[in-house]
């Protein structure tokens, strides 16, 4: 089955750290862009971080930037979220999927491959 399934959320406290993964199962992540994204309970689903197929290019919503990394192993056929001094405003359930990255303009479209995602509960 070709899917993508995320795992690493769980309870944390402000300020805490949590390590998130996406690892593709069916098919290899190789020659894909991967998208980590979120949604917090009453609000819509936002992008929250994106890695090319290469791990060359990365993007970060301005919300996360300098606090999350995004990075990848091909190898592993897995994608990492590294998630440092996290807030309780980045409560949510976290997903990931494979995006179409345009590096130039470092905007993502064409959203595919949903996992089921995890949900990350920071407490204050």
């Amino acid at each position: 089955q070709v899917q993508l399934v995320e795992s690493g959320g769980g309870l944390v406290q402000s300020g805490g750290s949590l390590r998130l993964s996406c690892a593709a199962s069916g098919f290899t992540l190789d020659y894909y862009a991967i998208g980590w994204f979120r949604q917090a309970p009453g609000k819509e689903r936002e992008g929250v971080s994106c890695i090319s197929y290469s791990g060359d290019y990365t993007y970060y919503a301005d919300s996360v930037k300098g606090r999350f990394t995004i990075s990848r192993d091909n190898a592993k056929n897995t994608v990492y979220l590294q998630m440092n001094n996290l807030k309780p405003e980045d409560t949510a359930v976290y997903y990931c999927a494979t995006v179409i990255l345009n590096v130039a303009t470092m905007s993502y479209y064409g959203m595919d491959r949903w996992g089921k995602g995890t949900l990350v509960t920071v407490s204050s």
